[in-house]
């Protein structure tokens, strides 16, 4: 047996040594291997806008790119300029020549037939995702100032009390939807959650009100980054709340009648 291997192996040699030999050996194309620095080209948001009709797509005012590590620039990107899009062009299309079309979103919202699937799940599409834009940012404002933080301790005790809460409600929800702080009809700051694309200015909210913070907690927010992690995801995105822009809409809240 170890006659044939070694005469296996000697006629191997063999061949390889004729083969070097030989020039008209077929010549080997070496192909380049991508360069290490070439990276994703992540898009503009600027560049992004809806169909023709009563609504425009909410400027980011920040980069796809801005918000990581917390939230990363693909999703991102298709977070604004896929599901955000398509909410905004169904919503033109929705209400075209309707009642609806000269409306505010707000007034939609509140007025909408609930059982009008289409209608609602695209105007609240495209509120909900109004806010969240409004409610992350690439500036740190980590910590509720003035008037709004005097309220968070007013109605939950402290703001790390709220920040608990808010988390736990937000991971506790089940599927798709949002959770949200409410500034109810006696002016009280409150914590829900609402499915798919409801919110609290729908006729069949259980919780009603007017949100000044909202977290998407649909899967296309963090799956790319965070995959069944949701928990994850909600401790990277309270890192992001622009709490500057959450205590202004609190003050406008404040004007308004209940």
């Amino acid at each position: 047996m170890n006659i044939l291997k070694n005469t296996v192996f000697i006629i191997l040699l063999l061949l390889v040594f004729a083969a070097c030999n030989n020039k008209k050996l077929t010549e080997v194309v070496e192909v380049p291997l991508p360069k290490a620095e070439e990276k994703m080209t992540i898009g503009d948001p600027d560049d992004i806008h809806a169909e023709e009709g009563s609504f425009e797509l909410q400027e980011l005012g920040y980069r796809y790119d801005e918000l990581a590590p917390n939230l990363d620039a693909m999703t991102m990107e298709l977070h604004y300029a896929k599901h955000y899009l398509a909410y905004a062009n169904a919503l033109n299309k929705a209400i075209d020549s309707t009642e609806f079309e000269k409306l505010s979103i707000e007034e939609i919202l509140t007025k909408l037939d609930v059982n009008d699937e289409n209608l609602k799940n695209n105007a609240g599409g495209y509120y909900n995702h109004g806010i969240y834009w409004e409610s992350i940012s690439p500036k740190l404002n980590l910590f509720p100032k003035d008037t709004l933080e005097a309220s968070l301790k007013k109605d939950f005790g402290s703001f790390e009390s709220f920040k608990t809460q808010f988390m736990a409600a937000a991971n506790k929800h089940f599927g798709s939807g949002w959770a949200w702080l409410v500034v109810d009809k006696s002016g009280k700051l409150v914590i829900t959650t609402t499915e798919n694309q409801d919110n609290p200015l729908m006729s069949n909210a259980i919780v009603k009100g007017t949100p000044i913070l909202g977290i998407d907690l649909w899967e296309h927010a963090y799956y790319l980054n965070y995959q069944q992690k949701k928990k994850n995801y909600i401790t990277a995105v309270m890192k992001a709340i622009n709490w500057k822009k959450v205590g202004e809409k609190y003050e406008e809240s404040l004007l308004k009648k209940y």
